[in-house]
């Protein structure tokens, strides 16, 4: 396991934000955190980057506890927040090589780290200018750049795409994909579910501090009602003759020509009711199957209430 939690709580002022939490992630994936604001994701990172103490329970991250164990933790983290953590004045190869000898390498091989991440982050062309003059996602992959050059088995990331483009956006997946691909274990939180759907082999959900659903998005995508169908005719007459073909709860709209329905077996209905209206000599003018997503899931799970906990 790269990290496991036994029964963690932790309170502010008396606020729940975590409640005896339990969670076993395995190597190997990238693990997306999800949950409304307040719902403790802040805290669960905090506390396994050993930056909050928990108030009861354990966690141990590759093994080792946050709280006894605490330096050989930030031995094997990498942390990038919300906020790109970087000093401005200096270039990106010299924040890579600061960070490098904070974390305890020689300066030698504090230098090869941070060439070494330079590339993996696609910065080499950046490297010498000053990281005040980089653009917003710039800066972040900067950011996870540095989170990386002590080579940490896991990289903890803080919504680190937050008010990035969607080009930055898709240029920091790609280097997050990467990283996986190269045996780095990665735990996101992220309010952008979409996000969690291109980049997570796991998902866990959290509300008011504790989990509400763990599994592969896909796993979760299962749970909600199913998919929704969308059949549109040429003219009324024919949409009565689609629902006389279509499930019972199926809802003609308001244009009197289109019906919809949710179902488990929504493809397998919607074949049905254009095989028979084929046969009829009826064309569509639409046929549409969409399936389930995370937000779907997470509707499903959360709803609209979003007060949560703390943090």
């Amino acid at each position: 396991m790269i990290i496991e939690t036994e029964g963690l709580a932790k309170s502010y002022r008396g606020v729940p934000a975590l409640r005896d939490l339990d969670l076993a992630l395995e190597h190997g994936t990238v693990h997306a955190l999800l949950g409304p604001n307040g719902a403790g994701k802040t805290t669960l990172v905090s506390i396994l980057s050993t930056v909050v103490r928990p108030d009861r329970g354990t966690a141990r991250v590759a093994g080792y506890d946050v709280v006894r164990q605490s330096a050989s933790v930030r031995g094997m983290i990498g942390l990038a927040g919300q906020h790109a953590a970087i000093e401005p004045k200096l270039t990106g190869r010299e924040n890579l090589q600061v960070f490098g000898r904070l974390s305890g390498l020689a300066a030698r091989a504090a230098r090869a780290a941070a060439d070494d991440a330079l590339v993996r982050l696609d910065l080499e062309e950046v490297a010498d200018r000053r990281a005040d003059t980089y653009s917003g996602g710039t800066r972040r992959r900067l950011d996870l750049a540095v989170s990386l050059v002590a080579r940490p088995a896991l990289v903890l990331l803080d919504e680190p795409t937050t008010g990035l483009d969607p080009l930055s956006r898709r240029r920091l997946w790609d280097a997050v994909i990467e990283l996986t691909r190269e045996g780095t274990d990665v735990l996101l939180t992220t309010q952008y579910l979409e996000e969690a759907d291109a980049l997570a082999g796991n998902v866990i959900v959290i509300d008011g501090g504790k989990i509400v659903a763990h599994g592969s998005p896909s796993e979760l995508k299962s749970r909600v009602a199913g998919e929704t169908v969308t059949i549109a005719v040429d003219r009324p007459e024919h949409a009565v003759l689609a629902v006389e073909s279509a499930p019972d709860h199926a809802q003609v709209e308001d244009d009197g020509m289109t019906l919809s329905w949710t179902s488990r077996q929504g493809a397998r209905e919607a074949l049905r009711v254009f095989t028979d209206l084929s046969s009829r000599g009826i064309e569509l003018r639409e046929l549409t199957i969409r399936r389930p997503t995370l937000d779907d899931v997470f509707l499903d799970l959360v709803g609209a209430d979003t007060s949560g906990g703390q943090r």
